[in-house]
């Protein structure tokens, strides 16, 4: 069985299905020998010894995140990452015992689909994230925003009028501009400000926060897509209890870096994984969750697709998750 460095080491390093099960299950049983909360709870659904394939990986539910310290061993965290949560309440807490791990995740994440972060001015409309501490999201962009190397680049708070200024300066620039924002926020600003930027890169990241009606994604992407003169929108699907990304560049279809994979759950038995193009519980299996659990039964539904895609169809509940597409169907 490799050690937990040999295993660090090459979690980034999946390039095919075979090597993405092996990692799987040395990541498996190292954090059943090593996570409590986790292995109480596989205990409870099977023998450990029996877990041969993905298919046998129990997945841990979510909002033990809100109750439990979900980590490997004893460790003093280099950062706490917190959920949103109503009025502070119910908060998920991710421990993150080596924050260069998120660090290499976000970034090789986003270089997969993207490209380099310098070859972009990267905007950010994150008003109810800047307004509290720990969030994952922010600190992600923070590093985007770094790394961009453009003094162009910043964070935008309530001021949408010198977010639409900086904007109108942009329309003509040679580099590429992103604009990535908390969905509800991203609505004020296009109605209040339209503006016609075919070129513009708009990432929204999900939710409402309870500041706007949910709306179908089809109709929240027409109405960007309307207010900034663009063809598409781009998504980011993330949370607090996962420190991996996944994107959609359009309609709504998301992809997974190598290190991180979607299954289907049955939603009346959750030990049941469901074939592509059916409709269930999305299970996460995330490798840089590697000092926390890296499989994580999600509250949310969606379905996966032959072409390795998959999407967000709602939730199961109203409870608080970071990035996800809240969406009505």
């Amino acid at each position: 069985m490799p050690n937990l460095l040999q295993i660090e080491n090459h979690i980034f390093d999946t390039d095919n299905s075979c090597n993405f099960n092996e990692t799987a299950l040395e990541i498996f049983h190292y954090q059943y020998n090593n996570n409590v909360v986790y292995r109480s709870f596989v205990h409870q659904l099977t023998d450990a010894s029996k877990v041969k394939n993905i298919d046998d990986i129990p997945f841990l539910p979510i909002k033990l995140f809100k109750t439990q310290r979900i980590a490997c061993g004893y460790f003093t965290p280099e950062a706490i990452f917190r959920s949103s949560g109503t009025g502070g309440k119910n908060t998920s807490r991710h421990y993150v015992k080596d924050l260069i791990i998120y660090q290499k995740s976000l970034l090789r994440s986003f270089r997969y689909f993207f490209g380099k972060p310098q070859e972009y001015v990267v905007l950010a409309l994150l008003p109810s994230y800047l307004e509290r501490k720990g969030s994952s999201l922010v600190y992600m962009v923070q590093k985007l925003i770094r790394l961009s190397n453009d003094k162009r680049s910043g964070f935008y708070l309530h001021d949408y009028q010198k977010l639409e200024s900086k904007l109108q300066q942009l329309k003509h620039d040679t580099k590429k501009v992103l604009l990535l924002g908390v969905t509800y926020a991203l609505l004020d600003f296009a109605e209040q400000f339209p503006i016609d930027f075919p070129q513009l890169i708009l990432m929204e990241t999900g939710g409402m926060k309870g500041r706007r009606k949910e709306m179908v994604r089809e109709e929240l992407h027409w109405r960007l897509q309307k207010s900034f003169g663009i063809t598409s929108v781009c998504s980011e699907y993330g949370m607090t209890e996962l420190l991996s990304q996944a994107y959609s560049k359009s309609n709504g279809l998301f992809a997974t870096p190598p290190w991180m994979k979607i299954l289907i759950r049955d939603v009346n038995d959750p030990l049941t994984l469901l074939p592509q193009n059916h409709n269930g519980g999305i299970n996460v299996i995330d490798f840089a969750n590697i000092h926390s659990c890296s499989f994580i039964a999600t509250q949310d539904l969606g379905k996966t697709n032959s072409l390795g895609f998959f999407e967000i169809l709602g939730r199961f509940d109203n409870s608080e998750v970071r990035g996800c597409n809240l969406l009505v169907q």
